[in-house]
């Protein structure tokens, strides 16, 4: 017979991840439920998602349209492998986002998350070089204060102390550009007018190491998980130009900026200014199932597969669960909406309101230090507590207490709302978070 009843649980056995363990078991934030831009906590509280879950759910939760679309997926085909053989959906969803996509980035590279895209996109270069005959490019480039997820490669490449720290035996050959948050840029809105020259350090990596040992460079548009890291104006041109005049591969992770975010499809589209390659992932699915992609440029894709054999692999790479039938299922439908829904559109519409909203309501308060932020993504930092990250985890806590989920990093709050929200539900957000704020 079926226990029905709901069991109790210690809670010890899930050994979560970015998460105070100890701590949280003291005093649960367990979600139930989530519908349009609010969650539901446990106990039944509504909670609204200041930060669409972890930036992954622009649409808002529980849309029907993709749930139908995995569930009708899984009846007809649950697994396909990708290797040597695969299933039609995934070459139209390949085709769907080539047509996304800015510039000749035609070429689809399909994984299972962020970090596994940049994992990949870092193997895609190296291949790249390989076959120009150039294997002694070894080196890469990243930022400060970057985030370009948890694998090997990723870490190596991120500039955040916690998530590097521990673990040491990470790639070698990584150089970090200095990060471009600067003092005379405080409480900006958009790009701010100070620090392109901070875009010079790759030029002078080009000189210290010399320009044939660099494979590729990867920066953020906007640095996300950091707290939004708006790039100075004509940084990103620096970047671009320096790259092409030494054959160094440019990566944008638009794996939080991808997808409407800055009020265009890619932050290549509202920077205007054209990578060889893009990560991808979270919005992709609306979070509702694990897929990541990398966007490469035909001249890449074309140097790596015509310097492979004529019957064999070119690319030695790839995941089982690359293209999974329920995660393009689940791509196909959320694209869908983007398009029907014009999501874009009107996340480029309500930036406006959204940052002017966040600024106005947040840069009076004594313990905020800076408040920053584009398109629908805002920064706000809070004055240390003795220790950094102390009065941020305290916040955060507190505003989940408030109704709200607001993410941090460090001391650092990271509003990015749904796209579909309404100017009330973003006057919402920002409310619960300065009841908590103003109380320091």
């Amino acid at each position: 017979m079926v226990n029905t009843s709901t069991p109790t649980n210690s809670l010890e056995n899930f050994f979560m991840p970015f998460t105070a363990n100890k701590d949280f078991k003291k005093e649960p934030r367990l979600l139930e439920k989530g519908e349009g831009v609010y969650y539901y906590n446990h106990k039944g509280d509504k909670v609204i998602d200041c930060s669409s879950g972890l930036f992954c759910v622009p649409l808002g939760h529980g849309r029907k349209e993709i749930a139908d679309a995995v569930h009708q997926q899984l009846l007809k085909l649950d697994y396909a492998p990708s290797f040597a053989i695969s299933h039609m959906p995934a070459f139209t969803l390949a085709e769907r986002l080539a047509k996304m996509l800015p510039g000749d980035l035609n070429n689809i590279f399909f994984t299972i998350c962020g970090s596994t895209a940049i994992d990949s996109a870092i193997k895609i270069i190296q291949a790249y070089q390989h076959a120009k005959g150039q294997s002694q490019r070894i080196r890469f480039v990243s930022r400060e204060r970057a985030y370009h997820g948890v694998n090997i490669g990723g870490t190596s490449l991120s500039g955040m102390i916690k998530n590097r720290e521990v673990f040491t035996a990470t790639m070698p050959g990584v150089v970090h550009l200095r990060h471009t948050w600067l003092e005379e840029n405080k409480f900006n809105l958009g790009q701010p007018e100070h620090g392109d020259y901070l875009a010079d350090d790759l030029q002078r990596f080009v000189d210290m190491y010399g320009p044939e040992s660099i494979a590729g460079c990867f920066v953020e548009p906007i640095a996300g998980s950091t707290g939004t890291l708006v790039p100075p104006k004509g940084y990103l041109e620096k970047l671009r130009a320096t790259c092409d005049k030494h054959g160094i591969v440019l990566v944008f992770d638009e794996v939080i900026t991808g997808f409407g975010r800055t009020g265009e499809a890619f932050g290549a589209n509202k920077y205007n200014v054209q990578p060889d390659m893009i990560t991808m992932a979270k919005a992709i699915t609306n979070g509702a199932q694990p897929m990541g992609a990398v966007a490469v440029s035909d001249d890449i894709y074309n140097t790596i597969i015509n310097s492979g054999p004529e019957h064999g692999v070119e690319f030695f790479h790839g995941y089982t669960y690359s293209a999974h039938p329920a995660c393009v299922a689940a791509s196909h439908a959320t694209l869908d909406i983007y398009e029907n829904e014009g999501i874009f559109e009107k996340a480029k519409h309500m930036s406006s309101y959204f940052l002017n909203a966040v600024m106005d309501e947040l840069k009076d308060i004594p313990i905020v230090t800076d408040v920053r932020g584009d398109g629908l993504m805002a920064g706000i930092d809070l004055a240390v507590d003795g220790k950094p990250g102390v009065r941020g985890y305290d916040a955060q806590r507190k505003i989940f207490a408030n109704g709200g989920h607001l993410k941090f990093t460090g001391d650092c709050g990271i509003i990015a709302p749904a796209l579909i929200s309404t100017e009330d539900q973003i006057d919402e957000m920002i409310s619960v978070a300065k009841e908590v704020l103003v109380q320091y």
